[in-house]
């Protein structure tokens, strides 16, 4: 139910339960979490994620598995979900979500989790767990609020309401709509980082990243530090001197 595939400098998971809108059961989080886990140990530069099919990139929690759970049960299911999308989110390399249909619920919340997320033009996007009378639950009330604000976030999470692509843009949830290959699409967005030096990128990453976290003191003096371990690295060396001699820098990620 979850495909790792390898393309150049990426890493490819892929979502594959389509006769269900790759909804995500207990069998799919743990194999997910494995995946990302093996990225995370691999020379992979960026990882996408995407959908089987044409019709969902994911539909959401299989809401099956919830009935007849106990309270702790569902606690403990939401947090290890919360724990799976997570680790993307703490993934040491860039991660692009490639919605290629409905993102729904917990669909919605794995798109969050990533730094970027491209969309086919037919792409939905929605947190209808209010229409049954639940919460997000695996980070959609934190990630949306920080990706595009408090009111408009409000606004999805208490209607319920599922928006297109153009909608999803023009609130800062989705990067670009983008015709045609929606995983080639993904592969020449990912080269104009997975070019640089690893070590760099991930250190980047982790300075914004404690910019929706922290207060503006902190997280100068975070910036301080991780520029300061950039700077000592073998590839800041190696960059700076390719620049001062006009010629292009050969990275080796240390």
């Amino acid at each position: 139910m979850i495909r790792l595939d390898r393309q150049g400098d990426c890493a490819l998971v892929i979502l594959d339960r389509p006769a269900k809108l790759n909804a995500l059961n207990a069998e799919m989080m743990t194999a997910l979490s494995a995946a990302i886990a093996e990225i995370g140990e691999s020379d992979a530069r960026a990882l996408l994620v995407t959908g089987a099919g044409d019709r969902a990139f994911c539909a959401g929690a299989d809401l099956s598995e919830a009935i007849g759970r106990s309270e702790q049960e569902h606690r403990s299911s939401i947090q290890g979900g919360q724990r799976v999308f997570q680790s993307l989110a703490n993934a040491p390399v860039p991660t692009v979500a490639l919605v290629n249909g409905l993102a729904l619920g917990g669909g919605l919340e794995l798109a969050l989790a990533c730094d970027f997320r491209l969309a086919a033009p037919g792409a939905a996007f929605g947190l209808p767990e209010v229409k049954v009378g639940l919460l997000p639950g695996y980070g959609g009330t934190q990630r949306l609020p920080r990706l595009i604000g408090r009111t408009a976030a409000l606004d999805l999470i208490l209607t319920g309401e599922t928006i297109d692509a153009e909608r999803a843009v023009a609130l800062g949830l989705v990067n670009r709509i983008v015709d045609g290959d929606l995983v080639d699409h993904g592969l020449e967005f990912a080269s104009r980082m997975t070019r640089h030096s690893k070590v760099t990128v991930r250190l980047a990453r982790d300075a914004v990243r404690l910019a929706g976290e922290v207060g503006l003191e902190e997280g100068l003096v975070a910036e301080a530090l991780l520029s300061t371990r950039a700077y000592l690295s073998e590839d800041a060396a190696e960059g700076v001197g390719a620049f001062l001699g006009k010629r292009q820098p050969t990275f080796k990620d240390r």
